[in-house]
């Protein structure tokens, strides 16, 4: 069996155990809607075929419809984090595409960045440069002249754990955050076998460095997925928000899924915003979703109503993702 089966056999062991990872009611949308009225928030949907479109038009449209301007970006210092799974350019499924990767970076260089540096610590292989080179980014950042940061081997800044849903008192960081000025969350659109979906927020786990949560982040997973997804975003605070929905995975993700086409890109400012009308156009209920509603009234809205939908309305664009057949995930449909 190889190290990718092993692992997969170890997490759905754990399935049983993921019920309190999601919500258990509606009732949970009755107690955080209220508490969204200031924490509105615009999410920008649009339609991209493929990874052969014009990307960074796609994107400064979509930035420009969120209010930003080259004036946001000018002289600034930008981090960007996709999602880096596995080491694999034949299922493209799996990571965030090297093509989004690059139109960001070229957007911002266009905009008068200060500097834009690409920054991922993957959680499943501890030899970082594998994975780059063989999932096909590597190459394409060697390409465009893109520095990468490798941050499970950063020097490590810790911080107070101010949100405090799990027990930790304290958040190591890689040092290379605080050198940043925007940090941009660039996911892949995923299902996950634990908490539902895989999105924005969840994809922050990879600023994590392995040499303090080890592998597959394991101090992390211990002291609670979802609590420690909405820790790390309040340590993080990140800026911007780029989901890769062109190409992405249904079933058993976020690994062992099957590839789907949504053929979406979903940008935003505020990450819950993004991940909640993510998971609409995944024809799934965001309210059941447990750390989206532990996020509501924290860190941003979850409801409809107070989230700004600009470009594509969600109609247009959704489409039914399936779900791992297990009784903590059923809710999703709710």
């Amino acid at each position: 069996m190889n190290r990718l089966g092993e692992l997969v056999i170890k997490r759905r062991s754990f399935l049983t155990g993921v019920g309190g990872a999601l919500a258990t009611g509606l009732g949970a949308k009755h107690l955080c809607d209220w508490n969204e009225w200031s924490l509105r928030a615009p999410v920008f949907v649009a339609k991209a075929s493929s990874y052969e479109v014009d990307l960074e038009t796609i994107i400064k449209n979509g930035l420009m419809e969120l209010g930003q301007s080259p004036a946001w970006v000018k002289g600034k210092a930008v981090l960007l984090k996709p999602n880096l799974v596995e080491a694999s350019d034949r299922a493209p499924h799996i990571n965030t595409h090297p093509a989004v990767v690059r139109a960001v970076a070229e957007v911002f260089r266009s905009w008068g960045a200060g500097s834009v540096v690409v920054a991922e610590g993957p959680g499943h292989c501890s030899d970082t440069q594998l994975v780059l080179d063989e999932s096909g980014l590597g190459p394409t950042l060697r390409e465009s002249n893109l520095e990468f940061v490798d941050l499970n081997h950063d020097d490590v800044v810790f911080v107070s754990n101010r949100l405090r849903q799990t027990a930790l008192a304290q958040l190591a960081l890689p040092a290379t955050l605080k050198h940043a000025d925007l940090i941009v969350s660039l996911p892949k659109m995923k299902t996950h076998h634990w908490v539902g979906v895989t999105l924005s927020l969840k994809n922050l786990f990879g600023v994590m460095p392995g040499i303090v949560y080890g592998w597959p982040k394991n101090v992390l997973h211990f002291a609670g997925i979802g609590p420690s997804i909405l820790d790390i975003a309040a340590a993080v605070r990140p800026h911007l928000a780029i989901v890769d929905g062109i190409i992405a995975m249904e079933g058993d993700g976020p690994i062992m899924g099957t590839a789907k086409h949504a053929g979406v890109l979903v940008m935003g400012t505020n990450l819950p915003a993004v991940d909640a009308t993510c998971v609409r156009i995944m024809g799934l209920n965001p309210w059941r979703v447990g750390y989206l509603v532990g996020a509501s009234g924290r860190l941003g809205p979850v409801s409809e109503r107070h989230i700004d939908q600009r470009g594509e309305p969600i109609a247009s664009v959704a489409s039914r993702f399936e779900i791992l057949n297990h009784p903590s995930l059923a809710i999703l449909r709710s």
